[in-house]
């Protein structure tokens, strides 16, 4: 019974001694990534436009066409990922093709700034991609520097 008695209190002391982590506070994270955002145009020379998301982008070629897009619109797309550091996401070469409805919120915003065949490059705030949960070589709470081509709307 003492042994018993005694990993309790040996579990209950291992248990309340852990730290809480502070919880998810998107708004302040949106703050710091628009800083770091801000620090980073500035740093490249670049030219960027600020959507009221809080997304900055360029587009280097508009596109044609007139599409209103939507969660369910498919798009088929060349992209390259970046982080901010310079560091290449390994990502396929090959076009790709995706539903809006479920990629993260920074491409179903930025995408609707073009039409087939234009080009963008988005600077997007973690929390309009994967917050603060690491994926796929990504770190948590990272800003991702997309460069995307339209090629087409898949219908």
């Amino acid at each position: 019974m003492k042994k018993v008695l005694f990993l309790a209190l040996v579990l209950i002391a291992s248990l309340t001694s852990c730290k809480k982590s502070e919880p998810y506070d998107a708004a302040k994270q949106l703050q710091i990534d628009e800083q770091i955002i801000k620090d980073f145009l500035k740093a490249n020379d670049l030219n960027a436009s600020r959507d009221t998301s809080g997304i900055y982008y360029i587009v280097t070629r508009g596109g044609s066409g007139n599409v209103k897009y939507t969660a369910s619109t498919e798009v088929k797309v060349k992209y390259t990922l970046r982080l901010l550091d310079g560091t290449v996401i390994p990502q396929t070469t090959e076009p790709v093709k995706f539903t809006l409805g479920n990629v993260i919120p920074g491409w179903q915003i930025g995408i609707q700034k073009i039409q087939p065949g234009g080009k963008i490059r988005l600077l997007v705030p973690s929390v309009y991609a994967y917050q603060q949960q690491s994926q796929g070589g990504i770190p948590a709470n990272a800003v991702l520097d997309f460069d995307i081509e339209l090629l087409e709307i898949v219908y």
